[in-house]
Parts: structure tokens; C-alpha cells; sequence
């Protein structure tokens, strides 16, 4: 699963009217449920806060969800310690500056990758699994002036720029292990841009392309930040998602469905539908 959990930990004055609380405190249930009602095995995460990192921890224990958090700035891994082990591991925030491009493109320090590898324990089966959160601002000044992103030069190519650095340190350790690799996570850019562009271009295949049973085509995607959350899902087609699996080195038919889960509850805890994958140990 690839799940941006929103980075919000305390409740502002457009919820507080409402009589409504979108602080990580009060979302973590929410957050619970989504993993009680879809039950991944690995869970790659981007916003995670520190706040929201130790709740995680505290109430997935307490619901009986046997989750291990491996710690990334804001890139958290959770994985169920019953089924998989960690066998390495690396972690990377990106560079705040990028030679020849103005600007911060890391702002906050939250735009980072992380990777485990894991081995299943029944099978003995080792595959590589990486959750990243791109930068997020756009190239283009036409979309700047409709959308909730601003303009700033340069950012889809400073995407690519960091997918490469991941794609890189993945490949690195598929090499090394002999094993399939997952990438998943925000991108914040579309099906058809650069940073996607790379990973075609370094043989990695999009979940929703690849899925033998089940291929969901909405975008997963809806307003909700502080200045309040719309109880909507955008009818928005599969190409304008920024929320992506991608695998590589896999065995035909080992993917069997892509899906987004975006239910009516799930609209007040974040903008960002989780997505998963069914992934067939073969």
C-alpha cells in the first residue's frame, strides 16, 4: 500500500466551527480503520509527522494490527512482523538544492526515500520495497493559477531528479539481492510526466498496466487540508493520479490487482486515497 497520510497535527479554525477535528489525534482512527478494513501486509507512508509516527505505532499495537515502523523522515515503512523480515535497509532524504535549477525543492525536508528489503518467512522469499514523496510544485504556470500547487521553475525536472536517485539505490539493491523490487508513494505528477517517465525508462512497469484481475481506474484524489475538505472524490480518469505502485523484476501474473479505497469516511482524514496492490509470492 502507498498511503500519504497528510501531514496535519493540530485541528484549525474552519474544522473547530464545524465542530470537527482534522489533528493527527483525531484522524489516527480513521487511519486504523482503512488498515482494519484492507489489511496490507507493508505499508509505505509519506507525511508522517513524529506525533503521527509514535500514534501509529501506539494504536496499531492496540487494535492488534502486528505492525513494525521503520523510521524515514516523514517516509515511514510499516510491515507485519508475522509474515516478513528486514534484511537492509536505506534510507535518503533529497537534496534541498539541485545544481543548475533556483530554489528549494525540498522545503521542509519531508521529500525523502526509503527502502527495506524483506525476506517472507514461509517461503523464504526476498523482494525490495521503497515508499517516496516527490516535490510538489509545478512547471507549468497555466495549472499554478487553477490548482492548489504554486509555480516554480524547473520541478518537474527536479522530480526526475530525485526519482533518479531512488531508482538508483533500488536497482543497486535488486542487484545485490537477485529479487523483484516495489516503488511506491507520491509523486505529485501524473501518469505521463518525467519522473514517471523514468521508471518506463528503466524497466519498471505501473501496477494498474500490469493487474491481471482487477485494474481500478479512478484518481484518488479530493480536497481536504486546513482550510477545510470537499465530500467528493474528483471524477478524475487513472492518467491524473500522483499516487503510484510500481514493480519490477517480477514474475508474469505476481500482480493481481491495483486499487484505490476511498470511502465516504475516509474524506475528512486525507487528501490522498491509499493505494495497494495484490502481490503474488511466486
Amino acid at each position: 500500500m502507498t498511503h500519504n497520510v497528510w501531514n496535519c497535527d493540530i485541528n484549525f479554525p474552519w474544522w473547530e466551527e464545524r465542530g470537527l477535528d482534522c489533528s493527527a489525534s483525531a484522524r489516527i482512527d480513521g487511519l486504523i480503520k482503512v488498515y482494519k478494513d484492507t489489511l496490507p501486509d507493508i505499508i509505505g507512508c509519506q507525511e508522517v509527522s513524529c506525533l503521527m509516527a509514535d500514534l501509529l505505532k501506539e494504536k496499531t499495537k492496540s487494535s492488534g494490527l502486528d505492525y513494525t515502523l521503520i523510521w524515514g523522515r516523514f517516509t515511514p515503512i510499516l510491515f507485519r512482523t508475522d509474515k516478513f523480515e528486514l534484511i537492509d535497509s536505506v534510507f535518503e532524504t533529497y537534496p534541498e538544492f539541485i545544481d543548475g535549477f533556483d530554489g528549494s525543492f525540498n522545503d521542509v525536508k519531508s521529500k525523502a526515500f526509503n527502502v527495506g528489503v524483506f525476506r517472507e518467512k514461509s517461503s523464504g522469499f526476498l523482494f525490495i520495497f521503497a515508499t517516496t514523496h516527490l516535490w510538489w510544485k509545478t512547471s507549468d504556470k497555466e495549472k499554478a493559477k487553477t490548482a492548489e500547487n504554486d509555480y516554480q521553475e524547473n520541478s518537474d525536472e527536479a522530480r526526475e531528479f530525485q526519482v533518479a536517485l531512488m531508482v538508483k539505490s533500488v536497482l543497486q539493491l535488486k542487484e545485490k539481492y537477485n529479487c523483484p523490487a516495489i516503488i511506491v508513494g507520491d509523486f505529485n505528477a501524473d501518469y505521463n510526466s518525467k519522473a514517471v517517465k523514468h521508471l518506463f525508462d528503466n524497466g519498471f512497469s505501473h501496477a494498474h498496466d500490469i493487474a491481471t484481475d482487477f485494474a481500478d481506474n479512478a484518481m484518488g484524489y479530493h480536497y481536504c487540508f486546513g482550510s477545510g475538505y470537499e465530500n467528493f472524490y474528483y471524477d478524475k480518469p487513472f492518467e491524473c493520479a500522483i499516487d503510484h505502485i510500481f514493480v519490477i523484476g517480477e514474475k508474469a501474473g505476481a500482480v493481481k490487482r491495483f486499487e484505490r479505497y476511498s470511502p465516504e469516511y475516509y474524506l475528512p482524514i486525507s487528501d490522498h486515497s491509499p493505494a495497494f496492490i495484490d502481490f503474488e509470492v511466486i
